[in-house]
């Protein structure tokens, strides 16, 4: 599980805090050189061993409540340092810098690890997540998926989607509606912003039900291959009344894809107590009954196979499944 702003907050103290607690500065070195801190930011410090175990998500939000305590001001955190305070995920990104929007007229300039955006900045797009002021889910999400890499801004468009739309199993196609006309509002208003044209194609590409960035790009390799939209968390009658859902129906294919992150087999959580022999075995008796039950292929991939559209493609021939 992911540490979240307010049990990330306690584990970051100061150097002042520090020194009050006992510490003397030639330890605090001394704890540095061997790894037994990490250092945040200047001036600020974590656990070693916590810092070890963090996703990028997770040191990205360290990262922002350090510069945030630092700020003189109360400009908001924007672009992937509000991502985080969303839990929007980060597809193959390492963010190194604090990003701040400061207005049209801001003579601050970014150093360090801050970087500050000399943008406008709406009466409505901020808001206060966890104590840290950032611009809103819909502002940052217009902001990122002009500028991350295209994978990166599916992956952000379909998840903060998904945070608006799911509840549980169901779909608020309202909400789904809502947010759309929402973000596409943002983007008609910026007609000439620097990537409004990667933007608009996200924005209309989009789909929350991919529910990890992993089957969120899934969607966009199968995309650039030529397939037709795949229906998405597919039910399938299950024995015994249950009902099994799959990532992606390739109606065009005759068959039935999945995406297979890891965590479902390495995240204790997900496996609800389960050893990862009787996850496999689960899993393989699921595939089996699917199957038999609808007569048509299912193939599996992972993370290194969604790299790029060829190699997915090539995954998908080995099991005789192309684009039509």
């Amino acid at each position: 599980m992911r540490k979240s702003v307010a049990e990330l907050a306690p584990l970051i103290r100061s150097r002042r805090m520090m020194l009050t607690d006992g510490w003397t500065e030639r330890t605090l070195q001394s704890a540095v050189k061997t790894k037994r801190l990490h250092v945040v930011r200047r001036g600020w410090y974590i656990e070693g061993e916590e810092w070890n175990g963090f996703w990028p998500e997770e040191r990205h939000r360290a990262l922002v409540i350090a510069a945030t305590r630092d700020a003189r001001t109360d400009a908001p955190v924007c672009r992937t340092s509000a991502a985080v305070l969303f839990d929007l995920p980060f597809y193959h990104l390492d963010p190194r810098w604090v990003h701040f929007i400061c207005g049209p007229d801001s003579r601050n300039s970014s150093r360090g690890d801050v970087k500050r955006h000399p943008e406008p900045l709406g009466p409505f797009d901020t808001e206060i997540i966890d104590g840290i002021r950032c611009t809103t889910l819909s502002r940052t999400v217009f902001d990122l998926i002009r500028v991350l890499p295209l994978e990166a801004a599916v992956a952000v468009a379909d998840a903060a989607e998904r945070q608006m739309a799911q509840r549980g199993r169901e779909w608020d196609l309202d909400a789904v509606e809502s947010w759309r006309m929402g973000l596409a509002e943002r983007i008609a208003e910026r007609p000439g912003i620097r990537g409004i044209a990667q933007a608009r194609w996200v924005a209309e590409f989009a789909d929350g039900r991919a529910q990890l960035p992993g089957e969120s790009v899934s969607r966009l390799q199968l995309h650039r291959l030529g397939f037709a939209p795949p229906r998405l968390q597919v039910p399938v009658p299950g024995p015994h009344g249950n009902t099994f859902f799959v990532d992606f129906g390739l109606d065009d294919a005759d068959s039935f894809g999945e995406f297979d992150g890891e965590t479902k087999y390495r995240d204790k959580a997900k496996r609800n107590g389960k050893s990862i022999d009787d996850v496999l075995i689960d899993e393989k008796e699921r595939e089996d009954w699917i199957r038999g039950t609808t007569g048509r292929g299912f193939v599996r991939w992972k993370s290194p196979h969604i790299l790029t559209a060829r190699t997915l493609g090539q995954r998908l021939a080995a099991f005789g499944v192309r684009a039509p």
